[in-house]
């Protein structure tokens, strides 16, 4: 299978159109920020209340989600995946979705909530990304080599943000 040419918006745009609730919370949520960083996946942390992981499934199977492996069979996550705090690495039709369950120490869609920021993404589309400060703090505990490298950009990003306000 050919890799998609990745297509955040129209990832967000299927996800919206399906009222699933989600926080951005990798470097796309930096992008839309003001961040001038590549990124290379979409990074979300889902509600995993059970509404929200019935719109999920209607959304991903628009989407073409499966798992991302090195077969060619691609399974597609069910309500035991994405009811749990675990990550779940997908390839859609627009390109890679990485859905965890949460991120750092156990912090999930209702615990990051309050540090969100709601950002239109195209007319009539709206979506939370959380805040650039959050996301760097998400960054730092993390400490890969990838977040690391980036974190100079990012805090350069967020000075810049507050010397405007």
């Amino acid at each position: 299978m050919t890799k998609p040419a990745p297509d955040f918006l129209a990832i967000l745009q299927t996800l919206a159109k399906h009222e699933v609730e989600f926080i951005i919370v990798g470097g796309v949520g930096a992008v839309l920020q003001g961040a001038p960083i590549a990124t290379f996946d979409l990074d979300l942390v889902h509600s995993r209340n059970p509404v929200n992981i019935h719109r999920l499934i209607g959304a991903l199977r628009e989407l073409e989600a499966g798992h991302r492996t090195h077969s060619e069979i691609r399974r597609q996550p069910d309500e035991t995946h994405l009811s749990s705090p675990g990550h779940q690495l997908l390839m859609t039709r627009y390109g890679p979705l990485d859905l965890l369950g949460a991120i750092g120490a156990g912090r999930g869609y209702e615990a990051l909530l309050p540090n969100t920021v709601e950002l239109e993404v195209s007319p009539g589309v709206r979506v939370r990304a959380l805040e650039l400060a959050a996301i760097i703090r998400s960054k730092e505990e993390v400490g890969s080599e990838k977040d690391l490298a980036v974190l100079p950009v990012l805090r350069q990003t967020l000075e810049s943000m507050r010397r405007r306000r």
